[in-house]
């Protein structure tokens, strides 16, 4: 393999943390400005849906490992509360649970307003996203991010958090769906 490309692929991963210890990601998140990857995945009632589902909406694209996790059930929450205010913006949580996992958890917690989306036929959301994590313990499941587009799938903001165990920027995941 050429140095050229060793250091392609070094500049295309992103580089987080797990409880202190370096993992890294396929890929990175869309650009900011650029159109969002389309991507096929799977309803809570097993539908498959792809962004043309939500058109003329802004979407919130909170992407999580897990919910049996305390901190992606935390994000869970507080974008599920958050979402309820705004009238033009749907909240898409996306992680690898099963759709039968992630009924169960937003009944038990009193979940209504997030849109869940499971990777369980189709596994390149989290390659084409940059969100799929290749190295360490968690290799194989979803890093935490946010990915804000608006209702044309034209990316408006990115955060992949640096340190799983750490929740999001909340208040600016949702100064940009607000503009």
């Amino acid at each position: 393999m050429s140095m050229l490309w060793l250091t392609f692929m070094e500049v295309s991963m992103a580089k987080i943390m797990l409880g202190g210890s370096p993992i890294e990601t396929c890929g990175t998140l869309p650009a900011v400005g650029a159109k969002a990857p389309d991507f096929v995945l799977t309803r809570e009632d097993l539908s498959d849906v792809s962004l043309k589902d939500f058109a003329g909406k802004k979407k919130i694209l909170n992407i999580v490992p897990s919910l049996d996790t305390g901190v992606c059930a935390a994000s869970a929450r507080r974008f599920d509360h958050e979402i309820a205010k705004l009238d033009d913006a749907v909240l898409l949580m996306v992680s690898n649970d099963l759709p039968f996992a992630i009924s169960r958890f937003c009944k038990a917690e009193g979940l209504s307003n997030i849109i869940s989306l499971s990777q369980l036929r189709d596994r390149k959301f989290g390659r084409d996203w940059g969100v799929e994590i290749t190295t360490g313990p968690l290799a194989g499941l979803l890093s935490r991010a946010v990915v804000v587009l608006d209702a044309d799938n034209t990316v408006l903001y990115t955060e992949q958090v640096p340190e799983i165990k750490q929740e999001p920027d909340y208040a600016k995941a949702l100064e940009a769906v607000k503009k």
